[in-house]
């Protein structure tokens, strides 16, 4: 009974290993937030923009997750650092947080994000 409810973020090659994430909009819970999609070891991974520590979104600029090693990904606001393969903590404030995965696929030269119980698309089709 499963359902294709991929939702696209952007071509594949948008993402670069260690580079920019993209961003896009999502519901949490409800609410409006974004998620995002980064490259790492040549993998993408996808998360809700949210730091374990405080809700607040992790980017320094709109897309900027790495911290400048390009080995974690970073919170802007209290340095919180995360292990972009998995969004566990891996040091500062958020001490055995971690960020919440968002399903994520790739195909066809493309990145697509699956909704599930707690996010969902930020429109519902009508």
């Amino acid at each position: 009974m499963a359902v294709n409810t991929d939702i696209l973020i952007c071509a594949a090659d948008a993402v670069l290993d260690n580079g920019k994430g993209v961003r896009f909009p999502v519901l949490a819970g409800g609410q409006p937030a974004t998620g995002f999609v980064i490259r790492h070891g040549g993998k993408a991974y996808a998360y809700l923009n949210r730091c374990a520590h405080v809700p607040i979104e992790l980017d320094w600029n709109e897309g900027d997750f790495f911290e400048s090693s390009g080995l974690y990904l970073m919170c802007s606001t209290h340095g919180a650092v995360y292990i972009p393969s998995s969004g566990q903590c891996a040091g500062g404030p958020c001490r055995g947080g971690r960020l919440r995965p968002v399903a994520l696929a790739e195909r066809d030269g493309n990145l697509y994000w699956q909704p599930d119980d707690y996010i969902r698309p930020p429109t519902t089709p009508t």
